[in-house]
């Protein structure tokens, strides 16, 4: 008989216990990360009245899996252009937040004479609040379509970006050791110029590939080919420096620019689940009680000070975002956690070797600690206000309210700064795609060109032909890169507008052609010796040979125009199947009133009745201005409109509204059948006696549909198959009929 091998006994316990231990926690309406961690810690060494996990080491690569493929789903719910559109206000509130947690974290760290690096990445892991955490607590509240969440979780988004660029500057200060000034800002430059150059690349090449081939891809296709890039990714960050983590992110956000990306999501889902239930059932397994008995006052501290630094800087710092002081409070309360990117910064650290051993269970501890509280800090912060606002003087209020609302984004920027900031993007991407495409050339295709012309004498027919291919494939870059820009409404406006702003014009031109020109000197001064005067002529000439050259020209306008419908599909994708939001969602005057959508369940007792009927504007004060049905939607329905199941509402109105709203749509409903057993259907044969009430009736007239729900399906009369019962036939003495029905009903027609 074959052994199996530990790894299965070892998933099966986990899974087993785990699958026990989140039950319960479902039960008890907690969230299923902390049922994790418990189901981690009863399969561990630490626990001594279980069975424990034997391969810890395989256990923890699937742990590793887990982080990559956890933040490989949050790439595809995330987008680069929703940050974009959220404005200042959620990264000014962001970066507050993070910086002062961060302080807190390391002066709690100093105080208990903890090493430096523990102390730092003690900084990192109290930044970072939970978005699984938070978003849980806000659905099992009600409070998900609240203006102030919705706040909350674009900080939230903001702040898992951040931890990705944290992670990857705190494995740059692990690796040295050493926090010197120049080597962070190598490793930010580092960070900026590669993730620069994959979502560029990605979003250009990637949605190109998906749609030539969407025709032959199903779902078991689609679910390989993400699984296969994302894997691919963090192998190839993890071989220029990174981890696989945020290769895996960088994947996800470049497939959520996808039409795929809804489809994909629902597919990695499940692998999601499982394999990030291994790691946070890793995460318990370190969980050590005799080290949280020997820390029990740092775990008490940290604790306090998430709460407390949360709800003071995490106020403060939405304020400074543009909320005013009771959405702030709010928002900065509902903060007051630590959840899985701590765990995965840990993590991080533990296999640096440059944290602690107690420091992974002490941070579990907090998270658990604060994972708990959580719903009662979010209950907390409408009586501290309500407390706040009788203490303190109506005019600070007012001042600090005025102060707060005042920071709208529709103040228009200058031209200059907008011509400006638009001409610095368009030079730094271009040139990291030049750099990139050199470098590859260098790299790969000069190698080759030596090896296809070898001997001394032909190495400088290799170099040229490599320098003229080089040349060739950046042609289009480097004349976006000069010409772009230059003939927009901003340049035309400056240029119009006074004498003076010609000169510095022309500046941002000669600037540009520069750097063109340094990029052809850098390809020719590395594959020839000629003198620099030469070079730098040549380069020129080369560089105003490409701005005039009518075929680069349409190269670089196609390549940019693919690349923006690549950028742009899933919005287009979302406008054509009515799932965009309306443009006029920023406008509404009334900073209280916004819009939310509410799905009608499937067991609804709305359904099948008109809004007029439901009367849902006189009993709950709330507008529907559109219904989503199917891919389409409905604007402005009129009170004839009939509601179905899974029918997606967008409502207008206020966050007292929503929540009455809210607690109807769940409330009315049909609710679970508690003889849902009974409900089985059955066939039963049915001879029809000489006593029989149906003799001389027809269906309709027997009854049996209407009185006694069943339903005759065929007529036996020694055929091979079934004959058809015809409405108008006539029951007969010894007619063998097939009847359909639940049990009790089939019960009462035999008895009949």
């Amino acid at each position: 008989m074959s052994e199996i091998p530990e790894l299965i006994n070892d998933l099966a316990l986990i899974l087993v216990v785990a699958g026990i231990v989140t039950l319960i926690f479902k039960r008890l309406k907690q969230p299923l990360v902390l049922g994790y961690i418990v189901a981690g810690f009863l399969v561990s060494p630490n626990m001594p009245y279980t069975a424990s996990v034997v391969d810890h080491n395989s256990v923890h690569l699937w742990a590793d899996i887990g982080v990559m493929f956890l933040l490989f789903s949050l790439g595809l719910d995330f987008s680069f252009k929703k940050i974009v559109r959220m404005g200042a206000s959620p990264i000014i509130s962001t970066c507050t937040i993070i910086f002062f947690m961060s302080m807190l974290g390391v002066l709690v760290g100093q105080t208990f004479h903890w090493s430096k690096m523990d102390c730092i990445f003690l900084g990192g892991m109290l930044a970072m609040s939970s978005t699984t955490i938070i978003y849980k607590a806000f659905d099992d509240l009600g409070l998900r379509q609240q203006q102030f969440a919705g706040m909350v979780m674009s900080v939230l988004i903001l702040e898992d970006i951040l931890a990705i660029v944290m992670m990857v500057m705190l494995s740059a200060v692990a690796s040295g050791n050493d926090l010197e000034g120049g080597q962070m800002i190598e490793a930010i430059v580092r960070i900026a110029f590669f993730l620069i150059l994959w979502l560029v690349v990605g979003i250009f090449a990637i949605p190109l590939f998906l749609r030539r081939v969407r025709s032959l891809i199903n779902n078991e296709v689609l679910l390989v080919v993400s699984l296969g890039l994302c894997c691919a990714m963090a192998v190839f960050s993890t071989k220029v420096g990174f981890s696989s983590a945020f290769g895996a992110f960088i994947m996800g956000s470049i497939l959520a620019e996808t039409v795929e990306a809804e489809r994909i999501e629902k597919l990695v889902e499940p692998v999601k689940n499982l394999f990030g239930a291994i790691f946070f059932v890793s995460v318990g397994m370190l969980v050590d009680p005799k080290i949280l008995v020997d820390y029990a006052l740092p775990i008490v501290l940290l604790v306090l000070t998430i709460l407390v630094g949360q709800a003071v800087f995490g106020t403060i710092s939405f304020m400074l975002g543009g909320e005013s002081l009771k959405s702030a409070m709010r928002c900065g309360f509902s903060m007051a956690q630590i959840g899985e990117f701590s765990f995965i910064i840990a993590s991080l650290g533990l296999s640096l070797g440059v944290i602690s051993d107690f420091l992974y269970p002490v941070v579990v501890a907090v998270s658990v600690t604060t994972t708990f509280l959580t719903p009662y800090m979010i209950r907390l912060a409408t009586p501290a206000y309500n407390k706040l606002e009788r203490h303190l003087p109506k005019k600070l209020i007012v001042s600090m309210n005025h102060l707060s609302m005042s920071h709208e984004h529709t103040q228009q920027q200058s031209n200059w700064k907008r011509l400006l900031t638009q001409m610095s993007i368009n030079t730094v991407v271009y040139s990291i795609l030049s750099s990139a495409a050199i470098a590859l050339m260098f790299t790969f295709a000069l190698p080759f060109m030596h090896k296809l012309l070898p001997g001394e004498e032909l190495r400088p027919y290799a170099n040229a032909i490599t320098g003229i291919l080089t040349i060739l494939i950046i042609a289009p870059f480097l004349r976006a890169m000069v010409m772009k820009k230059n003939k927009s409404v901003e340049f035309k406006a400056l240029w119009a507008e006074s004498n003076r702003n010609r000169l510095p014009l022309l500046f941002t031109i000669l600037v540009r052609v520069i750097i063109a020109v340094a990029f052809i000197f850098y390809v020719c001064n590395f594959l020839t010796h000629f003198a620099s005067a030469l070079l730098i002529c040549f380069g020129i000439v080369v560089v105003v040979g490409i701005v005039f050259s009518r075929w680069i020209k349409h190269r670089s306008i196609t390549l940019e125009r693919l690349f923006i419908q690549n950028l742009r599909s899933r919005e287009i994708e979302a406008q054509v199947h009515g799932k965009k939001r309306p443009l006029y969602e920023g406008r509404l005057l009334d900073r209280d009133i916004h819009i939310a959508d509410f799905e009608v369940p499937a067991d609804s007792l709305w359904m099948g009745q008109t809004l007029k009927q439901l009367n849902l504007g006189q009993k709950y004060g709330v507008l529907i201005s559109s219904i989503m049905r199917g891919g389409r939607r409905v604007n402005i329905p009129d009170g004839d409109y009939v509601i179905f199941p899974y029918d997606v509402l967008q409502v207008i109105g206020s966050d007292a509204q929503f929540t009455t709203f809210r607690d109807a749509l769940e409330k009315e409903r049909f609710g679970e059948d508690p003889d849902v057993e009974m409900r089985e259907m059955k066939l039963r044969q049915l001879v029809i006696g000489s006593d029989s009430p149906f003799i001389g009736k027809t269906l309709i007239e027997s009854g049996i549909r209407d009185l006694y729900s069943c339903m005759v399906v065929g007529l036996e009369e020694g055929k091979e198959s079934l004959s058809s019962f015809r409405p108008n036939r006539r029951f007969q003495e010894g007619d063998i009929i097939w009847v359909v029905g639940e049990l009790e009903a089939l019960d009462a027609l035999m008895k009949a």
